[in-house]
Order: structure tokens, then C-alpha cells, then sequence
């Protein structure tokens, strides 16, 4: 596959070592492979982080609603309200 966008890149002696060691062993063709195979398991690992919060912040919130603390009326306004006071949150906080 030909490089749409050259970089070059700085690796300490221990992981340019590794590199070279996964070419030579046949695992990969040339460095390039290398680093874009492992650029591709930290976009999966990141993506994988992303979704255990988005887990975790839906679990607390069902949490919430089993012990009666939610919100009740119509949803545009309930939504509303909940974006206002996010918004004023980020306000407080960055005074």
C-alpha cells in the first residue's frame, strides 16, 4: 500500500530494536507495517475505553432512575434542562 501521508517518527533504541526483530522474524514486511498495525490497536483500545465509559456513565444513570432520582415532564424540556445545566457546570468550573 503506498503512503498517502509520509511521517517520520523517532523511536528510542529498545522499540526500533522491536521492530526491526518483528520484520526480520517475517511477521511484518517493513516498518511501516509495524507502526500502522499498532497505530490501528491503539485506535481499537481507545475506542474500546470510549465505549466502557459510555457504559459506565449509562449504568450510574439507571442507578439513578431505580432509586427515583429522574427527571420527569417533557423530554425536549427535560433535555433542555439537563444541557443548560451541563453547560453551566463547564462555566463554574473554567471561572
Amino acid at each position: 500500500m503506498p503512503a498517502t501521508h509520509a511521517r517520520n517518527i523517532a523511536l528510542t533504541r529498545e522499540l526500533s530494536r522491536f521492530v526491526d526483530d518483528l520484520v526480520a522474524g517475517g511477521t511484518y514486511n517493513n516498518a511501516s507495517e509495524v507502526v500502522r498495525d499498532a497505530l490501528r490497536e491503539l485506535q481499537r483500545r481507545t475506542h474500546a475505553d470510549g465505549l466502557t465509559e459510555i457504559r459506565a456513565r449509562t449504568g450510574a444513570g439507571l442507578d439513578q432512575l431505580d432509586r427515583g432520582e429522574g427527571r420527569s415532564g417533557e423530554p425536549a424540556a427535560v433535555l433542555g434542562g439537563i444541557v443548560e445545566e451541563a453547560a453551566r457546570r463547564r462555566g463554574r468550573r473554567h471561572s
